[in-house]
């Protein structure tokens, strides 16, 4: 069966949809966890594509976090292939950095925390149909590197998507959000936490619940439209 890599950067990570709409597609699913020692594959002969998707660290510790060196020196190896690469969120900064482009924290130190929306380029519009509300939790975002093309923009980061060649994707926000993740995070949520979501940029529990409940099925659509240009 044909297999595509799913690089997590913490074993808690779900990838909800994506993995629901990879499987329906008649793939399988390889998962490495990169920050509990799984190594990645040498070479990507055994796979049609791979995802790297978020995590809490920053794409810039690379010097103290030798799995993030680790997963630079690797997407490299990914774009030498030409397999299909989607990076989500710290997936997509770190293929920026690799492409030599910074990530940086807001210049005003606003974090992007729920569901904001993302405006398509002229470009991005076959892409993405009209604006539409993804779910975010970043404090970082990407420049677009050098012979990227820009897809979309958001208010609060302006830098939301681009793809770079034929088959490679970087996207600022989380596709993957499921309503599991979502109930488990309110549920254990802490004083720091509420901290952020009060802070600019930020959304309150209810709202982002009733965001989800209203977003997720166009989400999953839009998914849905992504992979087949994707997985050609």
């Amino acid at each position: 069966m044909k297999k595509i890599l799913f690089v997590f950067h913490k074993s808690t990570t779900n990838p909800g949809p994506v993995a629901k709409l990879i499987r329906q597609r008649g793939y399988q699913i390889d998962v490495r966890v990169i920050s509990e020692g799984n190594l990645l594959p040498e070479t990507m002969d055994d796979y049609e594509a791979a995802i790297s998707f978020g995590g809490p660290m920053s794409a810039n510790d690379s010097e103290n976090l030798p799995f993030i060196r680790h997963e630079l020196d690797w997407i490299s190896t990914v774009l030498s292939s030409g397999k299909p690469f989607f990076g989500i969120c710290l997936g997509a900064q770190l293929l920026a950095r690799v492409l030599g482009a910074k990530v940086v924290k807001h210049s005003h130190g606003i974090r992007e925390i729920g569901y904001h929306p993302v405006q398509p380029t002229s470009t991005g519009s076959q892409y993405f149909d009209s604006d539409l509300c993804f779910y975010h939790w970043n404090s970082e975002g990407f420049e677009i590197p050098a012979g990227a093309i820009k897809l979309a923009s958001g208010a609060l980061f302006e830098n939301q998507a681009f793809s770079y060649g034929q088959n490679v994707y970087g996207v600022q926000f989380h596709p993957e959000m499921a309503l599991e993740t979502l109930t488990e995070w309110i549920e254990t949520t802490d004083p720091e936490t509420e901290k952020l979501l009060n802070s600019p940029g930020g959304q309150l529990w209810p709202q982002q619940m009733q965001n989800h409940l209203k977003y997720a099925p166009l989400v999953e659509n839009w998914l849905d439209r992504f992979f087949s240009i994707w997985l050609v």
